[in-house]
């Protein structure tokens, strides 16, 4: 993994924490050494990213910092067209129109190389089971 990308994948990791995680953890999860840890951080900071640490608490990236969106792995894209295709066919009104209008505003933006290929979401939502297990699935 490239420096760029394990600088992303950092912050990535510290916007999935609400509250302060230690340096060890981050290294860890990122299958780096605690130093070269120290020297991504530092370098983040030095690009304007507000992460605050503290020896024995952790480190934390402050809310007010702007992150442009990444871009969605094929899978996460796929859980969230799928939960989206679920909602419009079996939400109420208001719900359905709101997942139609998402899809819609999703579509418009995905590359036309994923756009364009037919085999890219094959995931489609069935019928519930039964009437019973929907109206079980909708009081969850």
């Amino acid at each position: 993994m490239n420096k760029t990308e394990r600088l992303l994948n950092l912050l990535k990791l510290l916007r999935s924490y609400r509250y302060a995680v230690s340096g060890e953890r981050l290294a860890e999860r990122l299958k780096v050494s605690i130093r070269t840890l120290y020297r991504d951080i530092a370098a983040l900071q030095a690009m304007g990213a507000e992460i605050e640490g503290e020896a024995g608490v952790g480190y934390v990236l402050k809310p007010t910092f702007f992150l442009p969106p990444l871009m969605f792995t094929q899978t996460e894209l796929q859980a969230i067209l799928l939960g989206a295709q679920w909602v419009s066919q079996y939400g109420d009104a208001p719900l359905s129109e709101g997942a139609k209008d998402f899809l819609n505003k999703i579509f418009d933006v995905l590359p036309a190389s994923i756009k364009n290929d037919n085999n890219a979401f094959t995931l489609r939502v069935g019928p519930p089971t039964s009437e019973k297990m929907a109206k079980e699935t909708f009081q969850q």
